[in-house]
């Protein structure tokens, strides 16, 4: 796989998003983002569906399933497991490998109708499409640029965000130990980096934008997140 060609490489990376988009539709319409369930199991099952879809085992990140209070913590937290509520609202975050390369790929599910939350899980793609146009629309575009760019729309929407980062490089697993977990390889206020680059093997970098949105009086979030660059 290292040896693919630029084409190839996007190919792959978008058949395995391809891949995490069925496996999130199947979530949904198998109902196991469910009211009574812990988010420990809700992940197993998750983690069971890409086995039995794709044959996948493998994921090259933790898996995450949070819910009410716990949709607050950012990626690098562990908060207990907790059971599932009526009214709840809940984000999973998966990174499962398809033929060695890397999908990243987050939705948020709302159980119930309050309208705070609905909005919240409206307004996540919504930011994330118009980041998307600000990447697009400037070639040497900065890690720390698009960062403060979709803090910016954050604030406009009457969010706050959730982490320290707005995305990372995917690309063949596992990427991490290509380019380390150094300030360049995020969207964050210290890159100062163009995301258009090649990385140390000299491959062109692809990168997922993550929109993690939080309401810290109301004490919930919500995630979404997918490739930026293809």
């Amino acid at each position: 796989m290292a040896d693919d060609d630029e084409p190839t490489r996007a190919a792959r990376l978008l058949d395995a998003q391809a891949k995490a988009v069925r496996l999130f539709k199947e979530i949904e319409e198998r109902g196991l983002v469910a009211p009574g369930q812990g988010e420990r199991a809700v992940s197993d099952r998750i983690r069971d569906l890409a086995n039995e879809l794709f044959g996948t085992t493998r994921h090259w990140h933790k898996r995450i399933v949070r819910s009410g209070p716990n949709t607050l913590m950012p990626y690098r937290e562990n908060p207990p497991d907790r059971v599932i509520g009526a009214d709840d609202i809940v984000f999973a975050d998966f990174g499962p490998i398809f033929e060695e390369y890397e999908a990243d790929f987050g939705r948020t599910f709302v159980l119930g109708d309050d309208p705070v939350k609905q909005r919240l899980r409206g307004d996540l793609p919504k930011i994330f499409a118009a980041g998307r146009r600000f990447f697009e629309a400037d070639p040497d575009v900065t890690g720390r640029q698009l960062h403060a760019e979709v803090e910016r729309l954050a604030a406009g929407a009457g969010w706050e965000l959730g982490g320290w980062h707005a995305g990372h490089p995917v690309g063949e697993f596992p990427h991490e130990r290509i380019d380390g977990a150094d300030v360049e390889s995020y969207i964050t206020p210290a890159n100062d980096t163009p995301l258009r680059r090649t990385d140390r093997a000299g491959r062109t970098c692809h990168w997922i934008l993550e929109i993690h949105l939080i309401d810290r009086r109301r004490e919930f979030g919500g995630f979404y997140e997918e490739l930026l660059t293809l």
